[in-house]
């Protein structure tokens, strides 16, 4: 666990999953955080979680705070299906509205890069909208690298297509120098 300014992230338990839904479906509402257009039912946030097997290489973790309400939530998943891909981890970070800006994604990033460092993978990666200003900072400043933009490809509910930007971290034991021309 991981404790910074009367917040802890732990394990995601059962009891969890009414708020990570809560809060999966407040960012499908807001927008620029999901490629989901309409909020999931709980039973898919329920199955969203089990589907992150084996937990000890996969974990969900929730951002708990100091009156014990979840406020965010994180995973490390599987990036592709293929095996030759096993080294690489995938991080999704989602921070109740209210709790924005108060450096709750920092503090959920750094678990969730530490977290794919001591679980042996080699990257690290993120899918995030391009215009999310926010997140692509949070990119940058634990020294991610884009290497990739999907321009004009998620739909999303206002009406617009939006570009999608791939994010990778080279993790200690990995590829030390990622030379890629980013386009930027």
């Amino acid at each position: 666990m991981l404790e910074d300014m009367s917040y802890t992230i732990r394990a995601a338990v059962d009891a969890d999953v009414p708020a990570i839904a809560d809060i999966y479906n407040e960012a499908v509402i807001r927008g620029g955080a999901s490629a989901d257009l309409e909020p999931v039912s709980l039973e898919s946030r329920r199955a969203w979680v089990d589907s992150h097997r084996p937990r000890a290489k996969y974990p969900v973790v929730v951002i708990e705070g100091p009156e014990g309400a979840v406020v965010g939530f994180g995973s490390l998943s599987k990036f592709h299906q293929r095996a030759g891909y096993d080294g690489i981890a995938e991080l999704s970070y989602y921070i109740a509205g209210d709790h924005q800006r108060q450096g709750l994604g920092t503090m959920m990033v750094r678990w969730l890069i530490d977290a794919a460092a001591e679980r042996g993978f080699t990257h690290v990666t993120a899918i995030i909208y391009a215009d999310n200003a926010g997140s692509v900072a949070l990119m940058r400043r634990f020294g991610f690298i884009r290497f990739g933009l999907l321009p004009a490809a998620v739909g999303a509910l206002d009406g617009k297509l939006h570009d999608m930007s791939y994010w990778v971290k080279a993790l200690a034991g990995g590829v030390q120098s990622l030379r890629l021309k980013t386009g930027e």
